[in-house]
């Protein structure tokens, strides 16, 4: 009797371990929502696995910038917490300057419920959401993995899920990029106080935020307002900890606020590929944070997460109908010619202008706030009717300009 029953209950494990999904996604933040939906909508059956319960918070300014918006899924509302058309540039604190625009420079979210729509957009897609679902690791091979054709997505409880394509974005700490083998250039910590205000001052600071060039090399901090409460935080290079969090405490008495309880204080490393970094192994691709894709500069991710998400997906969409190992890699590179074209040309200025800044954080200041083009370049930007790579290759002048300057 025991040894039916026991027979029984394998069969009933092997028939569960045999369901096989086109593509699995690893980490339900802006880029891994955006893949699945990009997966679903191709008419995949997709999983999306999430460790987390969502909403939930992520230490993140919540800047909604032009490409981040034109990223969105169709139908997407935006739920903005305040619309920027003001920006007070200060240099630590002094040389203060506002500059105005007669329209939207961009929006402010709250990651928790903007978070949470992105992944409703892609459950509405078809893309089927698991939370509490913590992931250890992946195999391409070994007992686990049927065929060649199949990635192991082994969870924490020991749940193996069998998929055709594996999508990591599942962080900074990506169990997934340390299986591609992602290597990082550049890490930075960002601190942030989530700090509730009263009516007065929320008033104070609606349609503008404030960005201050920090004291140390490659630092800045920032206030956005959302509501009734402020968003405040800076970011420097990792190693910097106690300056990091003696810069954020100065922001805050420097700007009145240190009076106020935050409800919130958290702390994040931001990490930005190498350029020789792999973005796929075998079946397996990254994107956002689990790449190391995020410009480098600004440390701005969100449009990054969503526009390689939204590639990822669609990549994976191709590998998982891959019937061999030689067109899985083909259409993997397909996926990484793609990021690098587009996200890693901007990066590649990002640094420059990262490099220019650590340098020279006082003419960047004087050349934002004083002189026109600058702020016009800025606008472009954020509203996203350019990019930093486009202004620098249609202008031939300050691409050279920006080259001797590094020197």
């Amino acid at each position: 009797m025991s040894s039916e029953n026991s027979t029984g209950g394998n069969d009933m494990d092997d028939e569960r371990a045999m369901e096989v999904w086109d593509v699995v996604v690893v980490g339900a933040g802006p880029a891994g929502a955006s893949a699945a939906y990009a997966a679903a909508v191709a008419g995949r059956r997709v999983l999306l696995l999430e460790k987390a319960e969502i909403p939930r918070y992520k230490t993140c300014g919540g800047g909604i910038i032009g490409p981040s918006r034109d990223s969105l899924p169709p139908g997407f509302e935006l739920p903005l917490k305040d619309r920027i058309n003001a920006v007070t540039f200060s240099l630590n604190g002094k040389y203060a300057r506002t500059r105005r625009s007669k329209s939207m420079l961009f929006g402010l979210i709250n990651r928790p419920e903007f978070d949470a729509q992105l992944v409703e957009h892609a459950q509405k897609a078809g893309a089927e959401l698991r939370t509490g679902a913590t992931v250890s690791r992946v195999e391409q091979h070994g007992s686990g993995v049927p065929d060649r054709r199949t990635v192991a997505v082994v969870l924490q409880d020991g749940e193996t899920v069998l998929a055709r394509a594996v999508v990591g974005a599942d962080g900074s700490a990506s169990r997934i990029g340390a299986h591609v083998g992602v290597k990082l250039d550049q890490v930075d910590l960002g601190l942030e106080a989530e700090i509730p205000v009263p009516q007065a001052v929320a008033d104070d600071w609606r349609g503008r935020v404030l960005i201050d060039w920090g004291p140390m090399p490659g630092s800045y901090g920032w206030v956005f307002p959302k509501d009734d409460t402020l968003t405040v935080g800076v970011i420097s290079a990792r190693g910097e900890g106690a300056a990091t969090k003696r810069y954020l405490e100065d922001f805050i008495g420097r700007l009145g606020l240190a009076g106020f309880e935050p409800a919130i204080s958290s702390g994040h490393l931001t990490r930005c590929r190498a350029d020789d970094s792999p973005l796929s192994r075998g079946r397996v691709l990254v994107c956002g944070d689990a790449a190391g894709l995020l410009e480098p500069w600004t440390r701005e991710g969100i449009s990054f997460a969503l526009r390689s998400g939204r590639l990822a997906g669609e990549w994976a969409v191709r590998v998982s109908e891959a019937h061999d190992a030689v067109d899985a890699r083909r259409q993997a590179l397909n996926y990484a010619f793609a990021i690098k074209a587009g996200l890693g040309v901007e990066m590649a200025v990002g640094k420059s202008m990262l490099t220019l800044f650590e340098r020279k954080p006082g003419l960047l200041h004087a050349a934002l706030t004083g002189f026109r083009p600058a702020w016009n370049a800025f606008a472009r930007i954020t509203r996203g009717s350019s990019t930093l790579a486009e202004l620098v290759r249609t202008h031939p002048m300050a691409g050279r300009a920006l080259s001797r300057l590094e020197r």
